[in-house]
């Protein structure tokens, strides 16, 4: 399959293109962490437009080492003052354990063992109270002004604050 299609569209949008003007800094002065899942439109569910938040992806929403480094680069160059972790219903890592998410994996991969932590999540509000601690006690992130953890319906795109 390739890119051609990927690379048509994007012809299609540089045509038309006019560049905004639209700085780096988060606008609306939020970062956003949310899961990979495709049916998540982070700007949307939240009625923002481009350059209004820092957007930091990941399966199962998780404040990994990585989302860490993003964040703080959000907060402390980039203007993001607040941060809403949002996790989703019927996420695929929700419910299993890192055996059998790894073993999934190896077999789709047909390998013999998939050696990456997948990170599941077996209690989603858990999960995301420990992972908004994580954020809470990051030295780097101390002077964020508010901190809130979501749980995003795919099914009714209800977004509900739940920590």
């Amino acid at each position: 399959m390739g890119f051609d299609d990927l690379l048509a569209a994007n012809t299609t949008y540089a045509a038309s293109f006019t560049d905004t003007g639209i700085a780096g800094a988060a606008a609306k002065e939020l970062a956003v962490l949310t899961c990979i899942d495709s049916r998540i439109d982070p700007l949307k569910v939240l009625g923002l437009a481009p350059g209004d938040a820092k957007i930091v992806r990941n399966a199962g929403a998780r404040v990994t080492d990585d989302a860490l480094r993003s964040l703080t680069l959000a907060h402390n160059l980039l203007g993001a003052k607040r941060i809403c972790v949002i996790a989703h219903t019927e996420c695929a890592m929700v419910g299993t354990s890192e055996h059998d998410l790894q073993a999934r994996v190896a077999k789709a991969a047909n390998v013999a063992h998939c050696d990456v932590d997948l990170l599941p999540v077996d209690n989603q509000l858990a999960t995301l109270a420990t992972d908004l601690e994580r954020i809470r006690n990051s030295p780097l992130l101390q002077n964020v002004t508010d901190l809130g953890g979501f749980i995003f319906n795919v099914r009714t795109g209800e977004l509900t604050q739940v920590l």
